[in-house]
């Protein structure tokens, strides 16, 4: 359990899950070694925050986390996919010249951009262990198409492309 606060007790576990815009494969190499490092860190620098494990494939991220009632979950998820997106951006050469608003020192290299959304569901801590081995497999649970459908919904179903991605 966290423990900043001595005056509440909660055990708030979560699994989130986002995908890169338009579903880019984006993560791949050392693009996808330094996001998950970024987003572990993100994770271990947020106050009320726990991180309990990472993993995801080439388009989209899981995360574990514990955390504490006075977080704002939409706020923090806002936060660390725009700070990771931009961080990511930067050391990958992408954003040079855009504080100036000219396109100097730009690529033509794709940039880590997240769509809107993310999912979020809930857990026991007794489910722990069987959510980390879930997420930590993420690439040959795609391979063998055997997702676990509720873990990989994120935003809004209303929407074709998100359906899709999921009947795939």
């Amino acid at each position: 359990m966290l423990s900043t606060s001595t005056h509440v007790y909660s055990e708030i576990y979560l699994h989130l899950n986002w995908h890169t815009k338009s579903n880019t494969p984006f993560l791949r190499g050392g693009k996808e070694t330094r996001t998950d490092a970024f987003l572990r860190d993100y994770c271990e620098k947020s106050r009320g925050i726990r991180f309990l494990g990472l993993g995801g494939t080439e388009d989209h991220v899981h995360l574990l986390i514990q955390m504490e009632p006075h977080v704002t979950l939409s706020d923090w998820v806002g936060k660390i996919k725009g700070t990771c997106s931009h961080t990511i951006n930067e050391e990958f050469g992408r954003g040079a010249g855009r504080a100036s608003g000219g396109t100097a020192g730009r690529t033509s290299l794709p940039s880590l951009q997240w769509q809107r959304g993310f999912g979020a569901v809930s857990f026991g801590r007794h489910d722990l262990k069987a959510l980390e081995e879930y997420v930590c497999g993420q690439k040959e649970h795609h391979d063998k198409g055997k997702v676990n459908a509720t873990l990989e919904r994120f935003g809004d179903f209303e929407d074709e492309e998100k359906v899709a991605y999921l009947e795939r």
